[in-house]
């Protein structure tokens, strides 16, 4: 039955993928922010609706359909997130450019979507001989705290049916077109954003004596602040901590009255990130206070980091390897990015894995977050194929 089944997913996503490039021209063109996916649901559902699949929105902009198989088994999560970034895509003649300035979708999620479309149309036409029941979930906000994913699992989209699995997918610019790639265990990391404000005394810059010069002091602090990761941290916990931001409005005769930084810390290990947390308050705050300033210290706690469920991924692997060949499947390294997905993986034995986009002779290789990111779209017959292909392999394999 599997073996049939395989065969027949590899020609429907065959069949389909003119029909599956435009829905990710179409979402490509029109992107929405997160927490606006208002337009980009409407499309989803529309689609849904041709396909005769039931489905109902969740958390305004999120949309959640079910397929039930003719048989009775585990029910299995797909999950695409919808929404885009704030990026000014360039102008470089490519004919599907946002038609929004300042939105983009330079983070795949067009793509994610539009592969999810052609698994539901490809796995409501084998209903019948598929076991147990697939839940799409078209989530919105992966990219803004506090996560999409978290809202939708406070509103019950793990439950009726409840989720016993989930399996989510992303682009890679660094795999090529066909492959894909996955990482048992820890995988991404959370994240966290950290807000540092100096307040010191601004003057003359002739006479820094009659001031508390904030900018001399945020150089000692963020120095100081490298050794949280070179020589507090456990070098076996893989760590980041960046700061990205420095604005302090001075002039070249001014000591600003304030400077304000701002960042991110990046963990595996939460007993650790609760201490680094304390570490990084501590530090700033103690250095401030030795020169007779303050310093306000403000961390946002993000994403949980993400782990994949060991026997559900290598499970995901060796389907993969049946269905696109052990060569077309690569070993992923920690991903020092963060995924709201973690938040289903936290509930649920998860997979997230990667599909290959890249494509050097089409020009086609920056990375996600890049204004002229871009895909080959070729890779939305693997993408489409592959979720459709893992979610009839779990439910009648697991």
């Amino acid at each position: 039955m599997l073996q049939r089944l395989q065969e027949e997913i590899k020609l429907k996503s065959e069949e389909i993928l003119p029909k599956i490039k435009e829905y990710r021209t179409h979402l490509h063109m029109n992107p929405e922010l997160s927490f606006q996916e208002f337009e980009t649901a409407n499309f989803i559902a529309s689609k849904l609706d041709e396909l005769g699949i039931e489905h109902e929105r969740i958390s305004e902009t999120g949309i959640v359909a079910l397929i039930k198989g003719g048989q009775e088994g585990k029910v299995v999560g797909l999950r695409a997130d919808m929404d885009a970034l704030p990026i000014t895509e360039v102008e470089d003649g490519r004919g599907h450019r946002s038609k929004k300035d300042g939105i983009m979708h330079a983070c795949g999620h067009d793509a994610h979507s539009s592969a999810l479309l052609g698994a539901a149309e490809i796995l409501n036409s084998i209903k019948k001989d598929i076991k147990g029941t697939v839940k799409l979930v078209f989530q919105p906000g992966e990219e803004k705290q506090p996560g999409g994913a978290s809202i939708l699992i406070k509103n019950g989209v793990l439950d009726n049916p409840r989720v016993d699995l989930m399996i989510g997918q992303h682009v890679m610019p660094l795999i090529k077109t066909g492959n894909v790639g996955f990482r048992p265990g820890l995988y991404m990391a959370s994240t966290d954003e950290v807000f540092i404000d100096v307040h010191g005394k601004g003057g003359h810059g002739a006479m820094p004596h009659f001031c508390v010069d904030p900018i001399t002091i945020s150089a000692q602090i963020i120095t100081a602040l490298q050794q949280v990761i070179s020589r507090i941290n456990n070098p076996a916990i893989p760590s980041v901590l960046t700061l990205g931001k420095i604005e302090g409005i001075g002039a070249t005769n001014v000591i600003p009255p304030v400077v304000k930084m701002q960042g991110t810390f990046r963990t595996f290990d939460e007993e650790w990130r609760e201490k680094a947390h304390q570490k990084i308050e501590q530090i700033a705050t103690s250095i401030a206070a030795g020169f007779d300033a303050k310093a306000v210290v403000k961390i946002s706690k993000g994403y949980p980091f993400l782990k994949n469920d060991v026997d559900l991924t290598q499970s995901c692997q060796k389907a993969a390897s049946d269905y696109l060949g052990a060569d077309h499947v690569e070993e992923l390294g920690i991903w020092m990015a963060g995924e709201d997905f973690s938040y289903y993986s936290q509930e649920v034995p998860s997979v997230f894995y990667r599909f290959g986009v890249r494509n050097e002779a089409l020009g086609i290789t920056e990375n996600v977050h890049h204004p002229a990111f871009d895909i080959d779209t070729d890779s939305l017959k693997t993408a489409t194929g592959m979720m459709a292909w893992l979610a009839c392999y779990h439910g009648h394999k697991i």
